[in-house]
C-alpha cells in the first residue's frame, strides 16, 4: 500500500538539529572541514581514532563527563568518566607494548558488553595496533577460523568463554601469543596457569596510566571487521584512522548528537555498527554512551530508556518487529518524555514500523543504508527532512550516490531516476575500506570506472530518495519481472498475523523463477491452510498477482545474522538443497 510522507517533527524546545538544510549543508561540505573539525595529535604527530575518541575529552573540558555507563542484571551500574577512560586505555596500551605487540598487529576482543571492551578497543588504538571484535556467541569454529585469517596476536576475552570456546582451538593457533582472560571467579585461577595466558585486569592494574600515543598516520589500519561471505570463509574489511571523521559527521548529521546527550546503540561490537555507533561516533562527540551486557527483552529495554533518560536510540529492524509483537501499551506505561530520536540500521526498514514508531513513540524511526565496507553511514533519513517510510533516504554530504549498470567493458553507466540498478558510490570518503585481508583480487572486483559498486539494487525517486530493492544476487526473475524480495516481505508484514518474512525464488522451468515466502507468525497464531490461502490472497491484493508469492512455507525461526538480516541465500541453499556457504554469523535458533 502507499504510505503518506511523514512530515519532520521537531520539539520547538529542542536544540537546532546539525543538519536543518540538506541541500544548503550538502553544498557547503567538504570532506576536508570534516577533518578539520577533528584535534589531531599533539604536536601535529597525525590523526589516531583514541586520541579522537577519549583523550581530546579526557583533557578537556569534558573530562569528568560520563562516557560509559555500563548495566548488567547481576551488578550495580558502573560508570567511566572521559578521564578514567583515558587512564585505563592508556593502562592498556602500556599492557599491549609490555607484551611486544607492534603496531599493525590484530588483537581480538570476544566478550559480551563489558567495560573491557571498549579499554581493550581504544588501548589497542592507541598502541596503533588493529582491534578486531567478535561475537561473543560464536562457536569454536568461527572463532579459530577468524584468529587464523588475521593472525592474531592477542585475544581478550572472558574466563567463561574461554574455557567453552577457546581452549580446545588454542593449540591450533600457533600465532596467538597471548590470551588475556577477564576472571570474576576465584576458580577461574587455574585457566592463569595455562601457557600463554594471562590475567587482563591483573596485567592493567600493574600498567602506568601514562601513554604517549605514538605518531599515527591516517591511512594506518585501525579496525578489522569479518563479513560473512556466500561461499567459503569469511571477509576480513580493514579500516583506517581517517574513518573517525566519517564517525562524527554521521554522529552529528544522522544520530543529531549534542553534548548533553543519552545515547544508546543496541548492537552486539561484533557487528560493525556496534563499533562505529556504539563505541567509536558517540565518544568521538564527547556523549555519555549506554552500554548494556543482557540480550533483548522488551521490559529491560522500556525501562533503559527510561531510568537512564536516553534522548537518542539507534536499533535494529528486527528488533523494532519484536517489539511490535507486543504492542503499544508497554510503551505507553514507561515515561519516555526524554527520548527525541530514534534511527534504525541493518537491513531496510518496513513502512509500517516507521509509522509504528510515529504512532507509538510520538517520533519516527530513521532508517538509513551502510555497509560493513562504508565504515559508516551512507544514506539517512535525517531530522529535519520528511520521511518516506520505506526509503533509504538520501545521501550523506560528501557522499556521491547513484544508481547505475557495470557495462561489459568496465565502464559505468548512470541510469535515470526511478531505474532500478547497482547502487554506487563515488570513491574517495574516509572511511571507505582500505582493503579485504589477503585478498586484493576481490577489492578490485569491487571497483569499477571511479565507483564503489555496492553488490545492492536501488532505484532513486525525482526528488533524490533513495529506495532499496534487495542484494543484486537475491533480486528475482519471474516472466521478465525484476522483483525484489523487500517489497514482497514489506507487504506480508502488513498483514496481522505476520511476525517476519523472507523471500526467495524458486527455480521454474516456465517462468523463470516463482516467488516463494517463509512466513513467522504472531505469538499464538497457529499455521493452518486456511491461514495460507489468506495471507497469499492479502498479497495478491497489495502485490498484484505477477509479483506475489505463488508458495508459503511456515516456519517457527527465519535463519537472521546476529546484526538481524533474513539470510535468504541460507533460505535458499535449503530449499534447493545446495551447500549453505559461511553461515559463522547466524543467529542461534530460539
Amino acid at each position: 500500500m502507499p504510505w503518506d510522507i511523514i512530515h519532520k517533527m521537531r520539539d520547538p524546545a529542542a536544540c537546532a538539529p546539525w543538519l536543518e538544510d540538506y541541500d544548503k549543508t550538502r553544498a557547503g561540505f567538504s570532506w576536508a572541514q570534516a577533518r578539520a573539525l577533528l584535534t589531531g595529535l599533539p604536536q601535529g604527530r597525525g590523526l589516531n581514532i583514541a586520541h579522537e575518541a577519549v583523550d581530546r575529552h579526557a583533557l578537556g573540558a569534558r573530562g569528568r563527563h560520563v562516557a560509559l555507563r555500563c548495566l548488567a542484571r547481576d551488578r550495580a551500574a558502573g560508570e567511566l568518566t572521559y578521564a578514567a577512560l583515558s587512564a585505563q586505555t592508556n593502562r592498556f596500551a602500556n599492557v599491549l607494548r609490555h607484551l611486544g605487540v607492534a603496531a599493525g598487529e590484530r588483537v581480538f576482543m570476544l566478550s559480551d558488553r563489558i567495560a573491557e571492551l571498549y579499554i581493550a578497543a581504544f588501548g589497542t588504538l592507541k598502541n596503533r595496533s588493529v582491534f578486531c571484535p567478535m561475537f561473543a556467541a560464536f562457536g569454536p569454529e568461527p572463532i579459530r577460523a577468524r584468529l587464523a585469517l588475521g593472525e592474531a596476536a592477542v585475544l581478550v576475552t572472558t574466563a567463561a568463554l574461554y574455557r567453552r570456546k577457546v581452549a580446545g582451538i588454542h593449540a591450533q593457533l600457533p600465532g596467538l601469543r597471548h590470551v588475556l582472560l577477564v576472571t570474576d571467579d576465584p576458580a577461574d585461577a587455574e585457566l592463569l596457569k595455562s601457557p600463554g595466558v594471562s590475567d587482563f585486569r591483573q596485567l592493567l592494574a600493574e600498567a602506568s596510566a601514562q601513554f604517549e600515543i605514538p605518531p599515527t598516520a591516517p591511512e594506518d589500519p585501525a579496525l578489522l571487521h569479518f563479513t560473512s561471505g556466500t561461499t567459503g570463509t569469511p571477509k576480513g574489511v580493514v579500516h583506517v584512522h581517517e574513518a573517525v571523521a566519517v564517525h562524527c559527521a554521521t554522529a552529528r548529521f544522522v544520530l543529531d548528537l549534542h553534548d548533553e546527550d543519552i545515547f544508546w546503540c543496541t548492537a552486539d561490537p561484533g557487528w560493525v555498527t556496534g563499533t562505529s555507533y556504539g563505541i567509536v561516533a558517540p565518544l568521538a562527540l564527547g556523549v555519555t554512551l549506554v552500554v548494556d551486557r543482557e540480550e533483548f527483552d522488551p521490559e529491560r529495554w522500556y525501562g533503559i530508556l527510561q531510568d537512564e533518560r536516553v534522548s537518542v536510540w539507534y536499533t535494529a529492524p528486527t528488533a523494532i518487529r519484536m517489539l511490535m509483537k507486543y504492542g503499544a501499551q508497554p510503551v505507553r506505561s514507561h515515561e519516555l518524555s526524554s527520548l527525541r530520536h530514534i534511527c534504525s540500521v541493518g537491513e531496510p526498514l518496513n513502512p509500517d514500523a516507521v509509522v509504528w514508531g510515529r504512532d507509538t513513540f510520538g517520533i519516527a524511526f530513521h532508517d538509513n543504508w551502510w555497509q560493513t565496507e562504508t565504515g559508516g553511514i551512507m544514506i539517512a533519513n535525517y531530522p529535519a527532512m520528511d520521511i518516506r517510510p520505506g526509503s533509504m533516504g538520501k545521501p550523506l554530504p560528501g557522499i556521491d550516490a547513484a544508481i547505475v549498470r557495470r557495462e561489459k567493458d568496465g565502464r559505468i553507466t548512470v541510469l535515470d531516476a526511478g531505474v532500478e540498478g547497482e547502487l554506487a558510490l563515488r570513491q574517495g570518503w574516509p572511511s571507505m575500506f582500505r582493503g579485504y585481508l589477503h585478498d586484493a583480487a576481490r577489492y578490485r572486483q569491487c571497483f569499477a570506472d571511479g565507483w564503489y559498486l555496492t553488490g545492492d539494487l536501488a532505484r532513486r525517486d525525482g526528488d533524490g530518495y533513495y529506495w532499496f530493492v534487495g542484494r543484486a544476487d537475491d533480486v528475482i526473475k519471474s516472466a521478465g519481472h525484476l522483483i525484489g524480495p523487500f517489497e514482497v516481505e514489506s507487504a506480508l508484514l502488513e498483514h496481522p498475523a505476520v511476525a517476519g518474512a523472507g523471500v526467495i525464488g524458486k527455480p521454474d522451468p516456465v517462468v523463470g523463477e516463482t516467488v516463494k515466502a517463509f512466513v513467522e507468525l504472531k505469538h499464538g497464531i497457529d499455521g493452518d491452510e486456511a491461514l495460507r490461502k489468506q495471507i497469499l490472497g492479502f498479497a495478491r491484493k497489495r502485490l498484484g498477482a505477477a509479483i506475489a508469492p505463488k508458495e508459503i512455507t511456515f516456519a517457527r525461526n527465519l535463519p537472521r545474522t546476529r546484526s538481524g538480516k533474513i539470510m535468504r541465500r541460507l533460505l535458499k541453499a535449503r530449499e534447493l538443497g545446495l551447500p549453505e556457504g559461511d553461515i559463522s554469523t547466524l543467529e542461534p535458533a530460539a
